[in-house]
């Protein structure tokens, strides 16, 4: 029998890196002569989309052995909701630098 619970965990601790990749990564930027925003956000961002579905599919499987066991579904919500936020963080940052792309592009047209 697995654990729901480390699916859980799992889903819980990659979905509040998702959503906090985007700030720390503007954060750095500010903070940092090196560090341009607009390369800095193409990194967090795609790594914002890469841990949020990941926590997605770590709670869906925590959420799926929690249905096959009689034990409680400890922390199974609270991983489906954290999950969700950090991918809808990372696809509106992927969105929001698709429109920014766009609009460039049709500037220099």
């Amino acid at each position: 029998m697995r654990s729901n619970r480390g699916a859980a965990r799992a889903a819980v601790v990659l979905g509040a890196l998702a959503v906090l990749a985007i700030p720390a990564g503007v954060a750095a930027a500010q903070l940092s002569s090196r560090l341009r925003l607009l390369e800095t956000l193409y990194v967090v961002v795609a790594a914002a989309v890469v841990l949020g579905l990941t926590a997605s599919y770590a709670a869906r499987r925590a959420r799926l052995n929690a249905a096959r066991t009689l034990a409680a579904a400890g922390g199974v919500g609270l991983a489906r909701v954290v999950a969700w936020a950090g991918a809808y963080a990372g696809i509106t940052g992927a969105l929001g630098l698709a429109v920014y792309g766009i609009l460039r592009w049709a500037q220099g047209q």
